[in-house]
This record gives C-alpha cells, structure tokens and sequence, in this order.
C-alpha cells in the first residue's frame, strides 16, 4: 500500500479500475468517468461513484453485472459504489441494483422495467448536465482530468490505465 493512503481509498481504486477493464469492453459503452468523493482527496471516501456514457443499445444486463460485482465487493468493507449513466442527453439513472427486475416495493425507480437493469429515480438522484458533459476524471476511452488528481487516483487508476490503453487491448482483472 502507498504511504499514507487510507486502506478504505486503496481498496476502492482497485475496485474501480477493475470495474473499468470489465466496463470497457461491453457494447455500448462510450465512456467511463470517476466522479464523486474518489476524485478529491477526502480521506475516508462513503462510496465509489463512477459514470458511465451509453448508447441506446447498450448490454446493460453485461454492465449490471460488473456494476454489482463493484458494488458488492465495497460493502465487505462497509462502503458502496454507484454506477451512474447518461446517454447523449444526459444523464438517465443508475445500474439497478436488483438483479432481476419485476415491480417491487422497495424499487425506486420511476418506470420499473421499463428498460432492465436501469434505476430512473431521477427523483433521488440527479447528477448535473455540467457533471456528465465534463466529469472530474476520464478514465475511458481516453483519460482526461478536469481536477487535480489525487496521488492515489494517478498511482492506482491513471497509470495503470495508461498501460491499459496503450496496449490497445483491456485486460480482466
């Protein structure tokens, strides 16, 4: 581990550049962003917050997965993820975190269904057309930081996604 990086930040950096060679490689994916408290200097981050930019044809189902897998391997550390999308226009909800969908009473998504595996609770959570069109930290296909990159984010997420693309080619972790 890197001096003075909180085990909790550590753990969730991995976890998000694994997602990212997961995500990368599923149809309909555009782009992938870290947003969110990773991508300041926040000691003890909540959560891990990634955006993700999609086509209308996207395999959600594909991307779900990987988005659960995320989040659940944060919660054995007693934290979260979020997978945020947005499309052309912006952003749309997040990955459901049910893994098979059919109306349910805890579901909080507006149109349940609707589209499998995307959570439209616009009505809890909406990020900003400002955060979508230029999120703090691009990871994929091209890496882009509109702020300045924690230590760790450059160490742990950025270099190795360096590698990443200049290999052409994105590995499974």
């Amino acid at each position: 581990m890197s001096e003075g990086l909180s085990p909790l930040r550590e753990f969730l950096l991995r976890e998000v550049l694994r997602f990212v060679r997961t995500a990368s490689t599923t149809p309909g994916v555009t782009r992938i962003a870290l947003v969110g408290s990773l991508a300041t200097m926040k000691a003890n981050p909540k959560d891990a917050d990634v955006l993700v930019s999609v086509t209308d044809d996207v395999d959600l189902a594909r991307l779900a997965t990987a988005g659960r897998t995320l989040k659940g391997r944060a919660q054995t550390c007693n934290s979260g993820a979020d997978i945020f999308l947005a499309d052309s226009q912006g952003y749309i909800g997040r990955i459901c975190h049910w893994r098979e969908c059919w109306p349910r009473r805890a579901c909080r998504a507006q149109h349940c269904g609707r589209k499998e595996h995307l959570n439209d609770d616009l009505h809890v959570v909406n990020l900003s057309i400002d955060v979508v069109r230029a999120p703090p930290i691009e990871l994929w296909p091209n890496l882009a930081s509109r702020v300045a990159a924690p230590s760790d984010v450059q160490e742990l997420l950025l270099t190795p996604l360096t590698g990443l693309k200049e290999s052409g080619a994105s590995e499974q972790a």
